[in-house]
C-alpha cells in the first residue's frame, strides 16, 4: 500500500458539501498518541494475546473520547484519527520492548511493559527513551556504514507529540499556506482581466462545464453588467452559473456587493452565483445569502487559494513523496 503526498496538493475537510461551499473542516482537539500508550498497556494487562482492533474501544473509554473525537478522520479518510495515534502508540511500545507481536496483527505485553505499568510513571517517549532498542529505533539510519550524528534526545522531545505522518502533514500544510500566500500575490499583480479568466478556469477545472470553449466564457470587461463569467452548470448546459469576481486587496466585500449581484442574477433570471473575491466577506454579506431565495456561493481569498490548490490550477508538483506501509497480504501463507 502507497500513499502519495503532494506538497502543492491541499490537504482539506470538506463537509458534505460541493467543492466550493466550505473548505473548511472542523477542527476537535484529539490526545496525541504518547496519550495512548498507557491505556493501551492498560488494556493488555491481563496478558491475552489480542488483536488491536479488539481492544481499541476499550483504549478510547479509558481516554473519555467524545463521539465527535471518534469521527475525525485523517486526509486520506480511510482510517480514523484515533485509531490513527493508536496504532503508532502501539508500534513505539514494540520498538521499545514494552509490548510483542507473536504473530501478525496480534499483540501482548510483556513484562517490561507489565512493570512500566507498576511503575506509576507517565508512559511516553521520555520514559520509552530508556530503553536502548527504542533510542536505536529513533536514530536508525538508513546507511548502517554511515555514522548516525542524531541527537537523540532531541529526537524523542521535538515534536513527539505528533506521529511522523502528522508531521509530514504539518509540513505540507505550512508549504501550501506559503504557496496561497504566492498565489494570491500573483493574482493582485495581474490585471482584473486576467482574474474574470482565472474565475472560469477554476470553475471549468472544478467540472463545471465541460470546456471553455463549449461551457465557460468571460464577459466583455467594460460591458458585464455585474457578471464577469457565465458556465454550464453540466455539460448539457441545463442551468447556468454566474459569476462574479473582485480582485481586492484591503477592502472587505460588503452586502451591498452582494445585493447588486443578486440584482445582476435578476436580469438574466438566473437562480444560481458565485462571487469569488481576493480579499474577504463581511458578517452583513454571509448573513445575506442565506436570507435570499437565489442561491448565491461566497468565496473568499482563503477559499480560493486552496481551490486553486486543490484543483492544480496556476501551480505545479515540485516533489512528491511517498509513505509506505506493509503490504500484510504478501506475508500470507497457506
Amino acid at each position: 500500500m502507497i500513499n502519495s503526498i503532494t506538497l502543492y496538493s491541499i490537504l482539506i475537510y470538506i463537509n458534505g458539501l460541493a467543492p466550493f461551499l466550505g473548505c473548511k473542516g472542523i477542527l476537535v482537539s484529539l490526545p496525541d498518541y504518547q496519550s495512548f500508550m498507557t491505556p493501551l498497556l492498560a488494556c493488555l494487562a491481563d496478558g491475552k494475546t489480542v488483536k488491536l482492533r479488539d481492544i481499541d474501544a476499550d483504549v478510547y473509554r479509558k481516554l473519555e473520547l467524545s463521539a465527535e473525537q471518534l469521527k475525525l478522520r485523517i486526509p486520506s479518510g480511510k482510517q480514523t484519527y484515533a485509531y490513527h495515534r493508536l496504532g503508532w502508540a502501539k508500534t513505539y511500545l514494540v520498538q521499545a520492548g514494552l509490548i510483542e507481536q507473536p504473530k501478525r496483527a496480534f499483540c501482548k505485553i510483556t513484562q517490561k511493559g507489565l512493570a512500566a505499568i507498576e511503575s506509576g510513571e507517565p508512559i511516553n517517549n521520555q520514559y520509552l527513551s530508556k530503553f536502548d532498542a527504542f533510542l536505536d529505533f529513533k536514530t536508525r539510519s538508513k546507511d548502517a556504514n554511515e555514522p548516525i550524528q542524531v541527537n537523540t534526545t532531541s529526537i524523542v522531545s521535538n515534536n513527539s507529540d505528533k506521529t511522523p505522518e502528522e508531521l509530514i502533514e504539518a509540513a505540507v500544510d505550512t508549504l501550501n499556506t506559503n504557496l496561497s500566500d504566492e498565489i494570491l500575490k500573483a493574482i493582485l499583480a495581474a490585471s482584473p482581466v486576467f482574474f474574470e479568466n482565472l474565475v472560469v478556469d477554476l470553475m471549468l477545472a472544478m467540472g463545471y462545464g465541460g470546456s471553455r470553449k463549449d461551457a465557460g466564457q468571460a464577459t466583455q470587461y467594460t460591458q458585464d453588467g455585474g457578471i464577469d463569467g457565465v458556465i454550464k452548470e453540466d455539460k448539457l448546459g441545463l442551468e447556468m452559473i454566474y459569476l462574479q469576481a473582485k480582485r481586492y486587496t484591503n477592502k472587505t466585500v460588503g452586502r451591498p456587493d452582494i445585493q447588486a449581484f443578486a440584482g445582476a442574477l435578476d436580469m438574466h433570471r438566473a437562480k444560481k452565483g458565485v462571487f469569488i473575491t481576493t480579499s474577504s466577506f463581511s458578517k452583513d454579506a454571509l448573513e445575506y445569502v442565506g436570507m435570499i431565495e437565489k442561491r448565491i456561493v461566497l468565496v473568499d481569498g482563503a477559499q480560493l487559494t486552496e481551490l486553486m490548490l486543490t484543483h492544480n490550477l496556476g501551480v505545479s508538483t515540485k516533489h512528491v513523496f511517498e509513505v509506505k506501509a506493509l503490504d500484510s497480504d504478501y506475508f500470507m501463507e497457506d
